[in-house]
């Protein structure tokens, strides 16, 4: 199946502060014993978001009033750590379709973006604009515009950062090199087969 365009990302937001908030605490090592991705979305954050026996703790992510969430809010270096897929996977399979951050660590971005998630940089300030809308009032619509490298949020508007490469991929559609390659199977069988030492 083609891979679509990404020029905008719209959905209700959260804010789950800090920085330097590592792979680990996204999805934590004992949780990664899965042959697929799936179900992963459910350990998302678990050890920040329960405490030792399970028992959920407060934590922006606990908040009923931030349930419908797709767009993560967050600090300096998000993603840092170990460069484990399942990070942004779990990220993806917990609902999440965007984060906007101070800055990412460079392999979970990349990471990100071939799953089809943009990761867009802006100031603290801000995010703290930002995170003070959806707390004051969490139905409030954001909306990552890749194109135009803003996001909109109520009647305002702030100028987000995203690497041309990522920015690039998200709107020529070739964004997972992966599916690009499942797609174009039949122009690579017949490529291959025009190869003489190909042939049998």
């Amino acid at each position: 199946m083609a891979l679509q365009k990404i020029d905008q990302v719209s959905g209700k937001g959260v804010f789950v502060p800090g920085s330097d908030i590592d792979t680990d605490r996204i999805i934590p090592a004992r949780f990664m014993k899965c042959v697929t991705f799936d179900g992963l979305g459910e350990y998302f954050f678990f050890d920040a978001r329960h405490d030792e026996n399970g028992t959920p703790r407060p934590h922006p992510l606990n908040e009923e009033r931030f349930s419908e969430a797709s767009i993560l809010l967050s600090g300096i270096n998000f993603g840092c750590g170990s460069s484990r897929e399942h990070a942004p996977q779990a990220l993806a399979k917990a609902g999440f379709t965007a984060v906007i951050a101070q800055s990412f660590a460079e392999i979970f971005f990349g990471n990100c973006a071939t799953l089809g998630i943009p990761c867009v940089m802006a100031s603290a300030d801000d995010i703290d604009r930002i995170a003070a809308a959806i707390d004051a009032d969490p139905s409030t619509e954001i909306t990552i515009d890749v194109e135009k490298c803003e996001v909109r949020f109520g009647s305002e508007s702030i100028s987000v950062q995203i690497k041309d490469t990522a920015r690039d991929g998200f709107l020529a559609a070739k964004w997972d090199p992966i599916g690009e390659l499942v797609d174009a199977s039949a122009e690579i069988e017949a490529t291959a087969n025009a190869l003489p030492y190909f042939q049998a």
